[in-house]
């Protein structure tokens, strides 16, 4: 019942009884309700627990992220952006061998080269977008500062005598200016010509 109206029936039964009777005891009974100080201290308490946990998020937001949470983003971008390479077409054929065969070897190159090498250079890394059509880079690992490539990941596709097409996955360092091809290992598609990197049904 609301307040305004308990008040009435109180007035009301106190003229009616000209003050003999006292009203019940259900009338008087005023059910405690939150006073305007409570409703603008649990806002306050409400705001200050949202600007606590906003400034919580913007700590993490700004924190500097250890080796390993490097080398984990890293890798997980590494192996995304190398299925939005392949395309729907390629990649639900190649896929499985891809994860068991290719990607772990390119988890072994980017992990010596953020933890074993320790080299300033790779304090502040991104991975490029990948290329489409018949092109090779499948990403590269670039300096964000500076723009320049550290790591290079291709896949090029060969066209094997009386064998058909394969797709031959390789790195070129910065050490001999991306010169020589380092093999990460091969993957047969077949004898028909396959479709452009990033077709998708």
């Amino acid at each position: 019942m609301n307040k305004w109206l308990r008040k009435s029936l109180v007035i009301l039964f106190s003229i009616a009884t000209f003050g003999l009777v006292t009203p019940p005891a259900s009338l008087a009974a005023v059910q405690e309700k939150p006073t305007e100080d409570t409703v603008s201290n649990s806002t306050v308490s409400r705001e200050e627990t949202e600007q606590a946990a906003q400034s919580n998020i913007n700590i993490e937001e700004g924190k500097t992220l250890s080796n390993e949470e490097v080398l984990s983003n890293i890798l997980l971008e590494a192996e995304q952006k190398s299925f939005v390479k392949f395309g729907d077409k390629i990649g639900h054929v190649i896929e499985d061998e891809f994860k068991q065969v290719i990607f772990p070897k390119m988890e072994e190159v980017i992990t010596y080269y953020l933890n074993v090498e320790d080299d300033e250079l790779f304090q502040h890394i991104e991975i490029s977008k990948p290329s489409g059509g018949t092109g090779e880079k499948i990403f590269h690992i670039y300096h964000s500062q500076t723009g320049e490539d550290l790591l290079r990941f291709h896949v090029r596709r060969e066209n094997r005598p009386l064998e058909g097409y394969w797709f031959n996955f390789h790195y070129h360092t910065y050490h001999d200016s991306f010169q020589s091809h380092k093999d990460l290992g091969s993957i047969y598609w077949n004898k028909n010509t396959p479709p452009n990197w990033m077709s998708f049904h």
